[in-house]
Parts: C-alpha cells; structure tokens; sequence
C-alpha cells in the first residue's frame, strides 16, 4: 500500500498510551467515501448512459495526494467486497519507489506473476497486455492497481468482451486518469475531525487529547487532517510523553514551510518528527530510503547504516512506533520482521539525506548493502549443492546471519526477496559508480535463481538481468562479458521464436567475441548464428557458417567439436536435400569421433548415416550401415540407443521384404525398453510407444512428410531420450544446442543448458 494508516487495536487501558509494537487499526473514517463507491460499483456507467453498452470492466478511481490514506481505503475497499469477488483480489504497484512510472508491460508481467501465469522472457508490451486480459476474461476478480500515474498505464491492462462484467478495477492515483472513459473518480481530502482525533488517540493516548481538545483540532488542523501526517504526529507524542499536544501543534506552526521533502504537512511533520531522533537512528531512518522496492529488514538496514545486528533492531522497531515504518504481513512464527518505507515518505527521506549526508557517505551505504546482497546470494546459491562440496564447505564458514540452513529456506528467501533483488540490480546499473559491485551482484542473481528455479523457470527475470550486464559491459567497454550478455538475451529470444532478433544478437556477440580475443565465445557464436540461420530454412548459410566454425575447430586441434560440427553440417544437407554432401560430412563425422575414442559418438553418427542412404533410396547400404552402428552401440553399452537402433533395422528389413529378421529386431528393441517401460509405470507416467509416424517409409514417406511441413527427421522410429533419435546428435535440435563461454561443450549427443545462465558472467 502507498500510505499506510495504522492505528491501534488493543486491549490498554482508558487513555493509555499504546504499548510500542502494539497492533493498531488500519482504518479511521472515510465511511462517505467508502458507500459512494460500493455504489458506483452497481449504478450504471457513464458509457451504458450514452448507450454504449458496457463492454470493459468496472472502474472505481480513488485519487488524492501521497499521504491522504487513498491505498488504505481501496484496501479496505477490497477487504469488504470480498464475498463479490470469489477470485480473489491482484494488487500491483504502477511506480516504484523511486517515482518512476512502470510501463504497460511490467505493469502486466507484474500481474500475470500474481496469477501465477508463465511469461515469455523478453516479451514486449503489447504480448505482455495481450496476455494478462486473456488471463483476466471470464474471472470474477477485483484488480488493484496502486499509485497510477496515468490512464495509459491502466487502459491497455483491461480486457474487454464477454467474461468481463464480472471484474472491477480500482484505480489509486494522485489526480483524475484523464483517458480513461467511464469513470467517476473519488477524491479525498483530510478526514473528518472526529476521525483524525481517533487516528491520533490511538497512537498517542486518549487523556494527551481530552485534557486539551481545543490543542487536539489545532493538531489535526497543523497535519491538514491527512493520515499519514497524523500518525506521524502521533507517534512523535507517543515517543515523547512530556511533549504537550499545545506544544507539538506550536512547532508544526513554526516550523519552515519549505525544506527538504518540500512545502506541506506531511513533509514538516516528518522533519520535526526526524530531527528529534537520536544521530544514529536519524541517520539510519534516512538511509532506508535506498531500500530496495522500499522493502526493510534487519540485514539491509544493518548494511545501509553499518551497524549491528541487534543495534539496528531496535533502531526498526523504534522507527516503526514513530510512524516511520510499516509491519509487513503474513510474518509465519519465527520469522525475521520486516517492514515497508511508505513510498508517501520516500522523497522526504531522500531529500533529508541529501540535505545531511555527504555523497561519499551515501555511496558507501549503498555499496555495504549490495555486497551484504552479494553474500546472501552466494550463500542462497551454495546451499543447493552436495553436502561435503565446496561451496557447502566455504558457507559453514561464513557468520550465523549470512547462512541458510536448508535450501527451502533459501528458496523461501530468495522468493521473498524477488522484487528487491531486481530493484537492487537496476538501481545498481543505473548509479554508474559501482559497477563492479553491480557486476557481482548480476552474476550472483543469475547463479541463485537458476540453482533454485532452474534456468526455465528464472528465464522470464534474468531476460532484464542479462540487459543490466549488456549495459554496464557497454559502459565499461567490456566486449568479453558484452559477448557474454549478447549470447544469453540471443539464446532467450531464440526460444521464444524471435529467431531473427537472435540471429542479430548473436553477430553481435561474434563481433564483441572476436574483440576480446575469446575463442570460445566466437565459436559458440558461430554455431548459434548458424542454428539461426538453420531454423530460418536457410540452408545454404547455415551450411557457411557450420563450415566457418568447424574451420575454427579443426585449427585448434578440437576434434571432439569438430566431430559434432561435421554432424550438424550433415543435418543441413540433409535438410536441403544435399544426401550425397550430407553422407561425406556424416562420413567424416564418424572418423572423427573413431579418432576421438568416442564410441558411443561413432554410432549415434552412424545411425544418422544410414537414415541419410535411407532418404537417399540406398536401402542395403542403410541396413549395413545400421548393422554396423548396432555392434558400437552395444560396445557402448547405450541400450536406449542401441533400441533405437534395432527399430531402424526393423523398419529397413521389412522394406527389404524379410518381415521374420524385422520381428526378430522389433522384439528385441522392446526388450531393451521393459525396464524403461516398468519404471514408467510405477511411477504412473508410462513408457511412450516409439510408433511410426507419418511420412515413415523410405525416401517416398520422407518426401511426403517434407511436403506437409515435417522434416526428414521425422521419419523413423522415435525414441524419447535417445541422442541419436531426431533431435540427437548433428540433428536439427542438436543444431541450436550452445556451449558456455570459458568451459568445454557438450558431450556429443549431450544437450548443454539452454537459454539464460549458459554463459559464465565473470567476476571483474
């Protein structure tokens, strides 16, 4: 919520002063404001009166200024609609805590995670909308969009049709949304006196109050009866009990109208309230407004202000009883408290730093924070590995606050943390001054996201983070971790079908490779621009640019690499219709792994030899090619393969016309796959049948299955997992598969991990 007003809900005794921590109500007055709007809900829209029908849905704006209680009522709004809206209620914030709008589309991406839908990485605006009210349609659900800066960020965030009557946004904002059609905005102003004198009661008692009423109004009437300001005042005479109601309301009146934070009640009240703190916590109060997300706990504010642990507690909880902070809810038992800088009061808090502390001081808070992130994400990481392993070893050694005691919890943390996470890594960028703390902190997001989430799962964050290491790398002119960047982005838009947006990345990556002198890297560029050009059908490219990294391969003396290229050109020639090309490059393939001592390399490279003769209507040479990879196979002791390849040699015999050898063959691949097949069963997934799919059957099939869109891969028996099925070595998939800069590529035949994380960021 924007502008929290807490209260009190205790049990004290008559005109007491609640006890420090103690829980307060969130909620004074507002009851006018709070039935228009459960009216507006039914009362007919301002398009159904010019005839227009109703084809979007509901909208109720709340608009007043920072400080009014305008997130506070369309909480309790929502609370109490409740039983209309079985859904439940989706809440995102449009403007971060920096003041900064959010787009339309992190406004969707931002919603569609609270749905729990998957989003495509490094989709853009108009997929991200497109998305979200599609996902919205036939929901009964109440839609919170707090602190909207604009109609254009709410208009394209509403679906519209049928299944949509059933939804209600409800806007904050600080004014009018002028744009958006339809709609009757609430505005409010300060509360009613009788309501702001309970706001301040529950904070500073009901005898400071009744003993000087007329005292009380002026007090209200210094804070202009806004919320927050009230609960600021309350807190302050709660903290200070021999400070006269009288008094206080004398000090706001005397207190200078401009200042940092700017002219108004609430910036005055916070200043008074700030300058009676002690130095210490003053300063602290201050640095929180470089809280990540405005999201507060001990470890952050121990880092920003370069305190201790237990000092920095209590210094929390003595904020949190002024006003300054909020309770964060849901804290399960045993949980460390965390708290929210109300976004009301973060331009004051970063203009009272600006106007105390020197811009040295205040880079060097910044910088502890994000190396006590950094530590926290290396050990989040760490946790995930083997017992006895050396990231576990290292973590044992690091102090009690900086460990995770079990990878749940450090999944819970790291899940937790998200949005402060990526706030930490933008606002890092975005400084200028510390790059290589950001460096850290990117490569350090990237590595404990895909250890918890898995490099699918993280994909859809690390798009951004993988944009953040490209630009600082730019700034830095750092081509090595530019190529690095470039191939992570290429690899998530590959995946996601933007193939030529890849392809332009990739070059990209080529030329920051080859300007760092990163072999590698060029290498695994060249591969993927032509992978690129291979699922754009353009074989002829494709070809060159296989042929220009085997070129590369074979200078270094790679002969296990060189190996897999000449299988992926095979695989393009195949594809062109190139059998004779594509039977010289298998040919060679086969060699090279036989010079490698790859054996169970040799015969997958056999096995798409003989499907190559098998287009190429050369039927005996395929089944004794076929014949042959079998004998490697079993050598190599690869049973999934060697099933594989006996369907094969079924499927060859009975086109050969010898039905009893092709029965023989059959029954001995279903063999080999029992014990898949009975472990499959157990655990209730089955085993997949490797049926005969269509456009099987020879050169004639391949052709017919050319013809309806499939490729000649498609053609004989599938085998799920089976390298040297389609998809295996040299085959169209293994044609995109990428190595990581600075290690070895994948084993042949062997998928290498795919999209974000692939390329090792390192460290400066």
């Amino acid at each position: 919520m924007t502008d929290q007003v807490v209260g009190t809900s205790g049990s004290e005794a008559p005109g007491a002063s609640p006890a420090p921590g103690a829980a307060r109500p969130a909620f004074f007055g507002r009851g006018r404001e709070l039935r228009e709007l459960r009216a507006e809900i039914d009362r007919a829209g301002l398009d159904t009166i010019a005839g227009r029908g109703a084809p979007r849905p509901r909208v109720l704006l709340i608009a007043g200024a920072p400080g009014s209680g305008r997130s506070t009522l369309a909480e309790h709004l929502a609370a109490s609609l409740a039983d209309r809206y079985p859904d439940g209620v989706l809440r995102a914030r449009l403007t971060a805590v920096d003041g900064t709008a959010l787009t339309e589309g992190e406004a969707a991406r931002l919603l569609l995670d609270g749905l729990g839908a998957r989003t495509v990485p490094g989709a853009g605006d108009d997929d991200l909308t497109h998305a979200l009210r599609k996902e919205l349609t036939g929901r009964r659900l109440l839609v919170l969009l707090d602190d909207a800066a604009s109609a254009e960020q709410v208009d394209p965030l509403m679906p519209e049709g049928e299944g949509t009557a059933d939804l209600l946004f409800v806007a904050v904002s600080r004014g009018p949304l002028t744009g958006l059609n339809g709609v009757r905005p609430c505005a409010l102003g300060g509360l009613d006196v009788p309501d702001a004198l309970a706001l301040l009661e529950s904070w500073a008692g009901e005898v400071r109050l009744t003993v000087d009423p007329r005292a009380a109004e002026a007090l209200v009437e210094r804070c202009g009866a806004q919320p927050a300001a009230l609960v600021l005042a309350g807190g302050y005479l709660a903290a200070h009990p021999k400070t006269s109601v009288a008094d206080l309301a004398h000090r706001l009146e005397q207190a200078t109208a401009d200042g940092p934070g700017g002219p108004g009640e609430l910036p005055r009240t916070a200043r008074l309230s700030h300058d009676a703190l002690p130095a210490a916590a003053a300063r602290t109060l201050r640095l929180l407004s470089f809280a990540p997300a405005g999201q507060v706990d001990a470890h952050t504010a121990s880092a920003l202000a370069g305190a201790s642990l237990p000092t920095v507690r209590t210094t929390l909880r003595e904020l949190a009883d002024l006003g300054f902070l909020r309770p964060e809810p849901g804290l399960a038992p045993g949980d460390e408290p965390r708290w929210t800088v109300p976004t009301c009061l973060q331009p004051v808090l970063r203009d009272l730093a600006d106007d105390h502390d020197r811009p040295a001081e205040l880079q060097l808070a910044r910088a502890r924070m994000l190396e006590r992130t950094v530590r926290l994400l290396h050990s989040c990481r760490a946790v995930t590995d083997p017992e006895g392993s050396p990231a576990r070893v290292a973590l044992a050694a690091l102090p009690r606050a900086l460990r995770f005691d079990t990878a749940e919890a450090a999944a819970a943390w790291l899940e937790r943390s998200r949005a402060a996470l990526l706030a930490s890594a933008r606002l890092a960028v975005a400084d200028g001054e510390l790059d290589t703390l950001a460096r850290r902190l990117l490569a350090a997001v990237v590595r404990a996201m895909i250890a918890h989430r898995g490099e699918a799962g993280a994909a859809p964050d690390l798009y951004p983070v993988h944009g953040l290491v490209l630009d600082v790398a730019e700034r830095r002119r750092l081509p090595r971790e530019k190529a690095a960047a470039l191939l992570n982005l290429a690899d998530l838009d590959a995946s996601t079908g933007r193939t030529r947006q890849a392809l332009s990345r990739y070059r990209a990556a080529l030329d920051a490779a080859r300007a760092a002198h990163d072999a590698v890297a060029a290498g695994r560029a060249m591969e993927s621009v032509a992978g690129s050009y291979q699922s754009l059908e353009d074989w002829p490219r494709a070809a060159d640019w296989y042929g220009r990294a085997l070129t590369e391969r074979l200078a270094r003396g790679e002969h296990a690499d060189a190996a897999r290229l000449y299988g992926r050109l095979g695989t393009v020639h195949t594809y062109a219709g190139q059998y004779g090309e594509a039977l010289r490059q298998w040919r060679a393939a086969v060699a090279a792994y036989r010079r490698c001592g790859d054996v169970a390399g040799r015969a997958r490279a056999l096995s798409e030899q003989a499907r190559v003769q098998e287009y190429a209507g050369r039927p005996q040479e395929s089944l004794r090619t076929c014949q042959e990879a079998v004998q490697w196979a079993r050598e190599a002791g690869d049973d999934r393969l060697l099933a594989a390849l006996r369907l094969r040699l079924a499927d060859t015999l009975e086109r050969l016309g010898d039905p009893a050898a092709a029965k023989l063959h059959r029954a001995a691949a279903e063999q080999l796959l029992a014990p898949d097949a009975a472990a499959g069963a157990e655990s209730g997934g089955g085993q997949e049948r490797p049926d005969r799919q269509d456009g099987e059957g020879g050169p004639d099939g391949a052709e017919a299955g050319w013809r309806t869109g499939r490729t000649p891969e498609s053609a004989g028996p599938q085998v799920p997992g089976v390298p040297g099925a389609p998809g295996g070595a040299g085959g169209a998939e293994g044609a995109r598969e990428p190595v990581r800069t600075g290690e070895a590529p994948p084993a042949p035949g062997e998928r290498a991990p795919q999209g974000a994380g692939a390329i090792r960021l390192r460290n400066p």
